[in-house]
């Protein structure tokens, strides 16, 4: 994933946490719908494995 991808997702999740979510999504959407099949790939494995990230909770597979 470039670097540039992930600070997005990143910042996307910090706003989140911040109850920004209209300005997470204009952060991560571009980025997301630019993104060819493999980073593509990789984006959905990262938020597959960064839910807490988003939400600030402990998915249940971890607990």
């Amino acid at each position: 994933m470039r670097p540039s991808t992930l600070r997005a997702l990143k910042r996307a999740a910090e706003l989140t946490r911040q109850n920004r979510l209209t300005e997470a999504v204009l952060i991560a959407e571009p980025v997301i719908l630019t993104a060819d099949t493999y980073e593509g790939d990789e984006i959905l494995r990262w938020l597959a494995d960064h839910v807490a990230d988003f939400t600030d909770e402990i998915p249940e597979k971890l607990r």
